[in-house]
């Protein structure tokens, strides 16, 4: 029967052919825009890029790959993996990708995705492993230099007031070891611009540094942390620290997936824990535990009555430009220990879940009514119970969380493939106004989990080859006030997206998205504050063709109505062209953009992802009106050491400054140069 299956699987090779070609529409940049949109910052997490970078070079097997490994890929859903376990039991090895149609629930633009970053071969036993693990990996070493050309205020020495103490130059390294996804060690650092460099608060170099070893599959445990890593639990309710995205045209990715435990080696200074951490499985059993002493940047306040200092937040910019910033840089001491405890069954798993902290100094938020149930004290606890379980075509997941106080917080999803062309993903969540974690990230609206009750829905249908819909509805309400928020509060969600790919050439899709929230009453002349209704609506086409191999073609076109009946009113609208061109066996690519945009304020902005040098990407707000180009170009001077430049230069109308207090720029045009270079030995 086995036998039987392959065999009319490859006599649909011409369904195939499309797998040699990459996914045209990357879902990634889009989540990464929500993201960004979403939170108002760009995050400095490469460590997906990285990552299946590294999958590129040596593919993951899917003969040996277990639950964790596929969980590190990022493309699959939960449903997907629990359905390749079984397969792969019930059958046996693969022999050809081919069979990959065959598993329940994996459709073509799945395997589409995952082509360039998994092979078949016959698997390898650990031991053989073990003994090329601290010889046969890859020594890369990475340096990039940025700088944005137009002196802004804050390097003007001429002028009186606060001035950024370093140069204007933003630079990063990276030296990485790495066999597989079996072993890794490395040291990165980071300078902000305006930040000193062997000079002032910096005397010893760079502003920021961060080593790790990371360590898998050594016998019965699985993960070894020591130095920087993240921690990853549940549902992200009490602990999440790796990158995860939140609402997207990907409507099954809502659930959380990662292992525990993750090396970090990334520039951001914030989301991340240093000490050690230890995974053991044994047999259905598998035990995490980890503790950390760092530093961190804060924020304090000095009491009156008490004379002593506490916190009133924390600094996540890692910015340590100024004397300000310096005075409150690693300030405040934070200890943490946590750990998870969990019983995976072939179709099903239990966890618990724990993590407590403690401070140098006292957090105390500002009293503000906001902040009424804000984290607060010396010490801070979470504890949460999460599951999964899967049957046939449906996968249930879900975590429950308490904080130290004992408010609650639940969140409980469901994956379900109706049919082989169907897909329903639904997720509810009832986080109480008191609930509070510190690193919590779960799938919400809010930027943290708290003070939110609500329900997503999504659905993709996929009605003939060509043809794919996605859509999602999401309903929530605030219990609590929020930040320009005087009262609780609602709003609702609704995006579709039709997706038209008739041959390998061509790609379009056009998504149309509607946004209402509550807040505020900008330019309020009364006493009191009232709450308005907001909607926003954006509606995008976007067309991808590929001339040939060598070069592919892109446009964009965007439309943004902000408040369109109501006494706020903006709209927005943004146009780019993109040449690609990346010719087969040449030592050379590179890539162009020209853009326009034009809107009537920052409630209006549009967010745009752009292509970098490797392991970066940048996702800029536009807004006012102006042009915009970059270009990108890349040489491999050997198979060992390759270069890459940026060059990308906004041009405003009208305008005589550009952004505001230190980083204002006199002038109309603000121009970037980006350059890395990587050399592997």
């Amino acid at each position: 029967m086995r036998k039987l299956v392959i065999i009319l699987l490859i006599a649909h090779y011409s369904l195939l052919t499309c797998f040699a070609q990459e996914t045209h529409v990357s879902t990634t940049e889009q989540q990464l825009e929500n993201l960004t949109d979403a939170d108002q910052s760009e995050t400095e997490d490469d460590n997906q890029l990285l990552q299946l970078e590294q999958f590129r070079t040596h593919p993951v097997n899917l003969n040996q790959a277990d639950e964790n490994d596929l969980k590190e890929l990022r493309i699959l859903t939960g449903l997907q993996i629990a359905n390749f376990i079984s397969y792969r039991k019930l059958f046996g090895n693969f022999i050809t990708l081919y069979e990959l149609q065959a598993i329940p629930s994996w459709d073509i633009n799945t395997i589409k995705k995952l082509l360039p970053y998994i092979t078949i071969s016959k698997a390898v036993s650990i031991d053989e492993e073990f003994k090329k693990r601290l010889r046969g990996g890859d020594h890369t070493l990475v340096l990039r230099y940025s700088q944005v050309l137009e002196k802004s205020d804050g390097f003007n020495k001429s002028t009186s007031g606060t001035k950024y103490l370093g140069s204007p130059q933003k630079i990063f390294f990276r030296y990485r070891y790495q066999y597989k996804n079996l072993l890794q060690y490395g040291l990165v650092g980071d300078k902000d611009a305006g930040e000193q460099l062997f000079r002032g608060a910096q005397n010893k170099g760079f502003d920021f540094y961060s080593f790790h070893l990371f360590a898998k599959k050594i016998g019965i445990i699985q993960s070894l942390a020591l130095g920087d890593f993240t921690v990853n639990m549940g549902q992200g309710l009490i602990q999440w620290q790796s990158l995860a995205f939140r609402k997207s045209v990907d409507i099954l990715g809502g659930k959380r997936q990662s292992t525990v435990l993750r090396p970090y080696n990334s520039a951001g200074e914030f989301n991340f824990h240093r000490g050690a951490g230890i995974t053991i499985q044994k047999g259905k059993w598998e035990a995490t535990t980890f503790f950390s002493i760092r530093k961190l940047s804060a924020n304090f306040v000095a009491d009156t009555v008490s004379h002593e200092e506490f916190i009133s937040s924390f600094l996540n910019s890692g910015y340590h430009r100024t004397e300000s910033e310096i005075e409150d840089r690693n300030k405040l001491r934070q200890f943490a220990f946590g750990g998870n405890i969990k019983y995976k069954n072939e179709n099903w798993h239990i966890g618990f879940n724990a993590i407590h902290f403690n401070f140098s100094s006292s957090v105390q938020k500002r009293q503000e009514p906001y902040n009424l149930y804000a984290v607060n004290g010396k010490s801070w606890s979470n504890f949460s119970i999460d599951y999964s379980y899967t049957y046939r075509n449906l996968h249930l997941f879900g975590e429950a969380a308490t904080d130290k106080n004992f408010h609650k917080a639940v969140i409980n999803g469901l994956l379900l493939s109706v049919d082989p062309r169907v897909d329903i993903s639904i997720l509810h969540r009832s986080i109480s106004k008191e609930f509070q974690s510190i690193n919590g990230n779960a799938f919400t609206e809010n930027t943290y989990p708290t003070n939110e009750n609500g329900l997503f829905a999504g659905i993709s249908i996929r009605p003939a080859d060509a043809w794919r819909f996605d859509a999602y509805m999401d309903i929530y309400k605030f219990p609590w006030l929020k930040y320009l928020v005087d009262a609780p509060s609602h709003g609702k969600d609704f995006l579709a997206q039709l997706t038209y790919t008739p041959n390998k050439q061509i790609e379009v899709y056009s998504r149309f998205r509607n946004e209402t929230k509550q807040s505020n009453q900008p330019d309020n002349n009364t006493v009191t504050n009232y709450l308005v209704s907001i909607p926003k609506q954006d509606w995008r086409t976007q067309i991808s063709y590929r001339i040939s191999t060598t070069l592919n073609l892109r446009s964009r076109v965007e439309l943004l109505w902000y408040d369109r009946k109501g006494k706020n009113i903006e709209s927005g609208f943004l146009s780019f062209f993109d040449f690609i061109y990346k010719p087969l066996m040449k030592p050379y690519s590179g890539n162009l953009r020209l853009q326009y945009f034009e809107t009537d304020d920052y409630n209006s902005r549009i967010y745009a992802y752009e292509n970098d040098v490797l392991y970066y990407f940048s996702i800029p707000a536009f807004f006012d009106k102006g042009f915009r180009y970059y270009v990108n170009l890349n040489y491999d001077l050997s198979k060992k050491i390759s270069i890459w430049l940026k060059w990308s230069q906004t041009i405003f109308k009208d305008k005589t400054s550009i952004g505001s207090g230190l980083d204002e720029i006199p002038g109309s045009s603000r121009s970037e140069i980006r350059i890395m270079g990587r050399v592997e030995f």
